[in-house]
């Protein structure tokens, strides 16, 4: 999977991919002159780290720790490793990247691996492996949720990746094309892609100041296997595009972004939804994912695709089967425009409207920065080991903003803003 990553490069835009990289360090991270920066990325995608660590060094970072992983050495665990190894995970990592966060470094992950990589695996181990690496990620992953940090991700066209989203073409080919989709949904295919992604977060911006504005009380999302009332949460802040974090620093968490998102009131979600796209989870698709939502707990789930790991995800703890973050982009936002599915969410979750299961963001509350996580608790916000996104809007689907005293205001109409 790793090998002639050299020869692969050669046939990618190196301008664009030099352009992607000052863009996460200057536009996704705005890394700050002498901040550390903490790099995890896997061996597929070194072309593009190492002119992520040039550029991040020419910022002026103090110290950058690049962590790699491997899809061979993934794989090597399931097939070789002893059983009782899939209930451990490298806590000592994390917990070292946790005090690197404390001590303000930042974090930029650079994704790309196989997203169908474990999906002739034994689907219990997976689910070990997850679960415990959810646990030992927690202290590094609240460092994250909580936005004490300005960290960023981005993504570089893995081969097994490209060919899964371009199956009809050779390899080289697919990595083109792939590297080609990622490059204009990253806004680094313009001449001037810094002053590109500014206009972009100024209208961004300017729906979370209508929604902000307006204050719902719930969204209703009506159309095809969906009729769901989500809940807000009490005090709940829309965000979208470019943000500031704890430590003072703005910068665009995710590239590409097209979303506005906030925080679903954890115990108001109610009705039934449907995925309109498949989710690719650590290595398995799920595919046709379809529930059902009672006083905001997940009741009922089903999928034609990769249903036994969607039911151990939702047993992974008690704020799993609830939702942390729902999440408004528009049917013709660029990626969905692109016609093409990414198996990746990054990617994926900005061509269409999406909840996520588990974990909630603090900083989408209003003066979430000061909250403690008991208030945050109170006032509906989810507690999980986990955030996983998935999509449930199209052009069919119809959202209300509804007020408190019942009414109700267009907020999309067939997957565009009313």
């Amino acid at each position: 999977m790793t090998t002639h990553s050299r020869g692969v490069s050669a046939t990618i835009d190196p301008v664009k991919l030099d352009r992607l990289a000052e863009v996460a360090i200057k536009v996704g991270l705005q890394l700050q002159p002498g901040q550390d920066l903490v790099v995890t990325s896997s061996i597929a995608a070194l072309p593009l780290t190492r002119r992520i660590v040039e550029h991040a060094y020419k910022a002026g970072a103090g110290l950058v720790t690049p962590i790699f992983n491997d899809d061979e050495m993934t794989l090597a665990r399931y097939r070789f490793g002893a059983d009782a190894g899939f209930d451990h995970a490298a806590g000592w990592l994390y917990e070292g990247m946790a005090k690197a966060f404390a001590n303000n470094a930042a974090r930029l992950a650079v994704r790309g691996e196989d997203p169908s990589l474990l999906s002739a695996q034994d689907p219990a181990k997976v689910a070990r492996a997850n679960k415990a690496n959810s646990i030992a990620y927690q202290p590094a992953l609240e460092k994250i949720t909580g936005f004490d940090i300005n960290w960023n991700i981005v993504a570089y066209p893995d081969k097994a990746w490209a060919k899964q989203v371009f199956p009809d073409d050779a390899e080289d080919v697919a990595v083109v094309k792939l590297a080609d989709a990622i490059f204009a949904a990253s806004r680094v295919d313009v001449e001037d892609p810094i002053g590109n992604w500014k206009a972009h977060n100024a209208a961004l911006r300017s729906r979370t100041e209508w929604l902000n504005g307006h204050n719902f009380h719930a969204l209703h999302f009506t159309g095809p296997g969906t009729d769901l009332s989500v809940g807000l949460a009490d005090g709940h802040e829309w965000m979208g595009g470019a943000s500031t974090a704890k430590n003072g620093v703005t910068c665009n968490p995710n590239i590409p972004t097209e979303e506005v998102f906030t925080t679903p009131h954890a115990r108001r979600v109610e009705g039934h939804v449907s995925s309109t796209k498949p989710l690719s989870y650590q290595g398995t698709l799920i595919d046709n994912i379809s529930v059902r939502f009672e006083e905001g707990r997940i009741v009922e789930a089903k999928a034609s695709r990769g249903e036994d790991v969607l039911k151990k995800v939702l047993d992974t703890d008690e704020g799993s089967r609830r939702l942390g973050e729902v999440a408004l982009v528009p049917h013709s936002s660029p990626i969905s425009a692109s016609g093409l599915l990414f198996f990746n969410t990054l990617f994926d979750e900005n061509a269409a409207c999406h909840i996520a299961l588990g974990q909630c963001y603090s900083k989408c509350f209003v003066d979430g920065a000061s909250l403690s996580q008991d208030e945050i608790a109170a006032r509906g916000g989810n507690k999980s080991f986990i955030h996983i996104d998935w999509m449930i809007g199209s052009d069919k689907i119809d959202i209300d903003g509804v007020h408190k005293d019942g009414r109700r205001v267009p907020v999309m109409r067939k997957g565009e803003w009313a």
